[in-house]
């Protein structure tokens, strides 16, 4: 009987307001960029990005697009290296998980443990033959 009542959302009024929130949520993301790549500049002073802040905070649109033309280039450059730097520790430790090393390396670990009686020749024998496979 709600919908009977003579109440109505047109189909536009609910386009109008979901396009109202996906631009909300939109600025929200572009003002948290924004405001990551800032503060993780290691090629401004303390006192530029204080500028930079009061900036973006008193002025929002025109400190945003501002900030996007001066600096997205550099804003481009920082996420870059980043990921670069984080692709190379997860390299680094998956390797270091993995126990990765070269071949003679592993074959010298296992000579040092054939060599103090932790494993016998037999073992030694079988792990070699592994590592050369």
């Amino acid at each position: 009987m709600f919908l009977a009542s003579g109440y109505s959302y047109p189909v536009l009024g609910a386009f109008w307001t979901i396009l109202m929130i996906f631009l909300w949520v939109i600025w929200f993301w572009i003002l948290i960029t924004i405001f990551i790549d800032l503060f993780r500049s290691h090629d401004l002073s303390g006192w530029a990005k204080a500028l930079w802040f009061i900036f973006i905070l008193l002025l929002p649109l025109i400190g945003v697009l501002v900030y996007l033309i001066v600096r997205g280039g550099k804003m481009h450059e920082h996420a870059a290296r980043d990921a670069q730097v984080q692709e190379q520790q997860f390299r680094e430790y998956v390797q270091e998980a993995a126990g990765s090393g070269n071949t003679a390396d592993q074959l010298a670990k296992l000579a040092d443990l054939r060599d103090r009686g932790v494993i016998t020749a037999e073992e030694f024998d079988r792990e070699k033959a592994k590592l050369l496979a």
